[in-house]
């Protein structure tokens, strides 16, 4: 009886649209008026102590067990979550734990391989061909995936206004789509950057193919170790949310370090507008060591490691869609995913998928590139924004 009480409590205004709840002893509540929207059935309670420890593990959990199923479509109860002033996800007495973290090179390096050595072959099921697992930017709205994400490669190296045989460091250059790009057809010198050996030996394969071994390096450590530079820009992409809270100044000021004087980089990343937050679950189970930035917290680490902006632009919407098509090729390839994971995997990916596309939606979180240089605000670059479009 209790915890019927405290769940009711919890729910009653929880989401922003008509949801229907099962309870575990066959009562059934609707929360708002009108149709429901979604219907969520819990086959039987989950503890209230697991709940008060943090809401987000504990309902992720419990989904992923299959002791929770939804009717109906997750990023819609998600979006519909944080759009409600009074959703058990601002409670601040229902996240009292977060998963630990380091930061350190040892548990960074341990942190990354945890979700991206999974298997290119996993990645490749629900990514477009070129394996890029970063926003991508929809220039226009029958842009298939692939094209989508070669936009924005090309989008990110034309904001730098890249002059023929200049270097470039890609920090955290994943499947190595965008130094490669600029190796080939921006006549760039490039490095990139990572500590995933899956991503290392697939880059390193890629640039033995295409005959660029003088002109494209690959480097398997921890981005604050690389003996190289200076270079004349730099690139990092989806890379700032998996160094911590702690070490995000540190980040910045290895950026500054690495650029020459009049330096231009382009750094693209998840970012809060209402400040920086971690998510228990997701930290738990998809990104260990994950933090999301605060605009103002980036740009105040980017002014004490000595460089400007230049340019900023939002792409939430274009993540949104980005996560939504990563949604429907992992559905698409359930069969093939089936054969080598269990229901629990899946039902975990596809609520990491959906509920970050719904964290998107409704704009709890964004997408930002910071195009900034060493030095004062572009003063190397042209003085309006039309060279990039060009």
């Amino acid at each position: 009886m209790i915890d019927k009480i405290f769940y009711k409590k919890m729910l009653s205004k929880s989401f922003s649209i008509p949801v229907r709840v099962n309870y575990w002893d066959g009562d059934s509540e609707q929360y708002g008026e009108g149709t429901p929207e979604v219907t969520i059935t819990f086959k039987e309670a989950v503890p209230i102590k697991e709940l008060m420890r943090n809401a987000s593990i504990a309902l992720g959990e419990a989904y992923m067990d299959g002791r929770i199923q939804i009717d109906g479509s997750i990023q819609k109860l998600v979006k519909a979550a944080y759009e409600s002033a009074e959703s058990f996800f601002y409670n601040s007495k229902l996240k009292r734990f977060l998963p630990k973290q380091s930061h350190s090179e040892k548990h960074s390096k341990t942190d990354v391989q945890s979700h991206y050595d999974l298997g290119n072959d996993f990645y490749r099921l629900w990514l477009d061909p070129s394996m890029t697992y970063s926003c991508a930017y929809f220039e226009n709205d029958n842009d298939t995936l692939e094209q989508a994400q070669l936009n924005k490669v090309h989008h990110i190296i034309k904001k730098l206004d890249p002059q023929p045989g200049k270097k470039l460091l890609d920090i955290g250059c994943g499947w190595g789509t965008l130094m490669l790009t600029a190796a080939k057809e921006y006549d760039l010198d490039v490095s990139g950057i990572t500590l995933s050996e899956e991503q290392y030996l697939f880059v390193q394969k890629r640039i033995k193919e295409e005959g660029l071994e003088k002109r494209a390096h690959i480097y398997l450590e921890d981005y604050r170790e690389l003996k190289k530079g200076p270079f004349d820009y730099i690139t990092s992409v989806g890379m700032f949310e998996h160094v911590g809270k702690e070490n995000l100044g540190a980040y910045f000021q290895t950026v500054s370090n690495y650029l020459s004087d009049d330096g231009v980089a382009l750094i693209h990343g998840i970012t809060r507008q209402q400040g920086g937050a971690f998510n228990g679950w997701i930290n738990q189970y998809i990104f260990p060591g994950g933090y999301i930035p605060g605009m103002t917290e980036n740009l105040q680490h980017i002014i004490d490691a000595g460089m400007q902006i230049f340019d900023m632009e939002t792409l939430r919407r274009h993540y949104q869609r980005t996560l939504e098509t990563w949604d429907k090729n992992f559905h698409d390839h359930l069969d093939v995913i089936s054969e080598k994971t269990d229901e629990k995997f899946i039902r975990m990916w596809d609520l990491y998928l959906q509920a970050c596309a719904a964290s998107f939606e409704s704009g709890n979180i964004d997408c930002i590139q910071y195009l900034i240089s060493k030095g004062p605000s572009g003063r190397t670059l042209p003085k309006t924004r039309s060279y990039i479009y060009k």
